[in-house]
């Protein structure tokens, strides 16, 4: 008898991905290279090629995507852009089939993972969030850390493949958790930075040494490695910490919005935002975020 695809041996599924971005592209490769047989799609048909080229199929619309798929992978850019494929007329729920599994890996506001959930929920389809840590590299290589969160039962049909993805793999409980712990890390990691580059930036108008600064600070408890990465750009001239402030602008508003529908206010939160936002209305949205030290060393009263 032939199994249902709730009973669906999760441990080789065909997999639709959607975003093929430094991050998806390399998962997708990392995904390939263990066997798995992909549907893919993206604005970038470049990368849609590179990946055709080493046996997925493309796709020409989420839906068929979906249709095509026991697991959906979305890493994707905002909130916006995953309802949009997941409700469009050809979307991902118009496709989706029963007993599938969709898997936002992007960072997503809460409130909208948890609508999506219970609509797939209504076709009988199983999400999980699970938002990412580390870099394209360990994507590559299969060792990113996965904050992942949904039904036990349907994380645990996934973790599998997960565990491919991954080498750090955490359960974080109900669905939303993931993006609601990947938000909290993002606003403490992106507010380290920015506080970090900006006493640089005082420090280098005031002629304090920033290497002596550093030296000073690295022999205490504000040693980090966001402290590493603000030096490498406000001392060495070396920005490698690979994400934008137009990323980071984003997360700290989602952030932001996620405190609010908890019923509270973050200030310190709203400081971060409000530089990252005008380091961004200065045009500045496409460089990596310790590079927010140029910005705080031209600022004036």
């Amino acid at each position: 008898m032939q199994k249902s695809r709730q009973e669906t041996d999760m441990t080789k599924p065909v997999i639709g991905f959607i975003g093929l971005g430094l991050m998806g592209g390399n998962m997708v490769e990392c995904l390939q290279n263990n066997g798995f047989n992909l549907v893919v799609m993206d604005l970038n048909k470049e990368a849609v090629a590179t990946a055709v080229a080493r046996g997925a199929t493309e796709a020409t619309s989420p839906a068929e995507l979906a249709a095509a798929s026991d697991i959906v992978m979305l890493c994707l850019t905002t909130s916006a852009v995953v309802e949009k494929l997941v409700y469009a007329d050809n979307g991902i729920l118009a496709g989706i089939r029963e007993g599938a599994v969709l898997i936002d890996f992007g960072t997503s506001i809460p409130a909208s993972t948890r609508k999506i959930g219970a609509d797939l929920a209504g076709k009988s389809v199983g999400m999980v969030d699970a938002p990412l840590g580390r870099t394209p590299a360990h994507a590559k290589d299969g060792l990113l850390n996965i904050m992942a969160a949904g039904d036990k039962t349907t994380f645990s049909r996934v973790k599998p493949v997960l565990d491919v993805l991954g080498e750090n793999i955490f359960y974080l409980g109900a669905l939303g958790a993931g993006h609601t712990t990947k938000l909290i890390n993002n606003f403490m990691g992106m507010t380290t930075v920015c506080t970090m580059a900006q006493a640089f930036a005082v420090a280098e108008r005031a002629g304090v040494d920033c290497q002596q600064l550093f030296d000073i600070m690295a022999s205490g408890p504000s040693s980090s490695p966001f402290m590493q990465f603000c030096k490498k750009y406000a001392v060495d001239g070396i920005s490698d910490l690979g994400f934008s402030i137009a990323n980071a602008n984003k997360d700290l508003k989602y952030f932001l919005s996620m405190v609010e529908d908890l019923g509270s206010r973050t200030r310190i939160a709203e400081g971060t935002s409000s530089n990252l936002q005008a380091a961004f209305e200065a045009g500045m949205g496409d460089k990596n975020v310790p590079e927010i030290f140029d910005y705080f060393l031209k600022l004036e009263k």
